[in-house]
């Protein structure tokens, strides 16, 4: 199979229809199916997909409200394409796009082809404005290249989707993900549409899990394979710090000088306990590190192609 098609829906009821109608105008030509994960609804979702259920989709149907991460990384490992897209189940993300983005990664070799949404029909100061602030700060600070990391649609490669580790709601975080792979990422406009039906999911409230994640993604990027470089530094500077302080206040203490209570000799104990904490969590994380790689017989490294080449002799 050439294409999987993963889209997360909540309470999108009357999307479906129109959703799926979409899909196969657009995908004519192209071996794909579609997996779609019905993340929680109570407005008759779940029964509506599987009114309109064609042959080549497969619905996933969530206990409960997981978040868009969950039923992504769900219809992900669901997915049997070699090429997986995801995108939103609202038709705000257009079909059509589809199959250039697939030209696009095929011919290019691309490992992940992310769009930007070129005319955005969202509101100013509530969606567009803290988007493109967002987005700036995610591109300094991670030093990954992507002009829109709010645009769901996208199309990866399998092998590099199925090793993403969606967690949390760090689907917004999905080229920083796939660059911790080493992943080829490019871009192109795609369109975007007004909502028809519903009402949106987000809102201003995700500011701050935004940059609580971005925190998580400045670590994975520079510090997951090596945390005592982190931790240790840090720790071993206010360690000494601290050790100086007190050697400081001990020789005070020798000449005959009443150190009891000055804030000077609390300031040195306070940073040789601290400095002393931060380098043991910097050893607890290497010993996990190295566990979450050798319990799972992962490696620290992702091998594109092996080129073997003829003896010239």
């Amino acid at each position: 199979m050439k294409l999987s098609v993963v889209v997360s829906v909540f309470n999108e009821k009357e999307n479906i229809r129109p959703l799926l109608d979409s899909l196969t105008e657009h995908l004519k030509g192209i071996v794909h199916e579609v997996v779609i994960v019905d993340d929680g609804s109570t407005d008759g979702t779940l029964e509506t997909l599987k009114k309109a259920a064609g042959s080549n989709t497969k619905v996933i149907e969530f206990m409960k409200n997981f978040g868009q991460s969950s039923a992504l990384a769900a219809g992900i490992e669901c997915a049997g394409g070699e090429y997986i897209c995801t995108m939103d189940g609202d038709l705000q993300n257009d079909p059509s796009d589809i199959p250039e983005m697939l030209r696009i990664a095929e011919e290019g070799e691309w490992d992940l082809v992310a769009g930007i949404r070129a005319n955005r029909k969202d509101a100013i100061f509530s969606r567009k404005l803290p988007s493109r602030i967002a987005n700036a700060i995610i591109r300094k600070t991670t030093d990954v290249r992507i002009r829109d990391y709010g645009c769901t649609l996208k199309v990866f490669k399998s092998s590099i989707a199925k090793n993403l580790g969606l967690y949390g709601e760090l689907h917004r975080f999905i080229p920083v993900l796939a660059s911790l792979q080493g992943a080829r990422i490019t871009q192109m406009d795609v369109k975007h549409h007004e909502r028809k039906y519903g009402s949106s999911k987000y809102g201003m409230g995700r500011t701050l899990r935004v940059v609580s994640d971005l925190l998580l993604m400045i670590f994975f990027k520079r510090y997951l394979q090596k945390p005592m470089h982190l931790f240790g530094g840090s720790g071993l500077l206010l360690f000494f710090a601290g050790a100086l302080i007190d050697l400081y206040m001990l020789v005070l203490k020798i000449g005959g000088h009443d150190i009891w209570g000055k804030p000077l000799l609390l300031l040195g104990v306070l940073l040789t306990l601290a400095g002393l904490q931060i380098i043991t969590v910097g050893i607890l994380l290497e010993v996990i590190m190295r566990t979450y790689y050798e319990s799972q017989n992962k490696k620290p490294y992702h091998i594109r192609k092996i080129h073997s080449f003829e003896s010239r002799g």
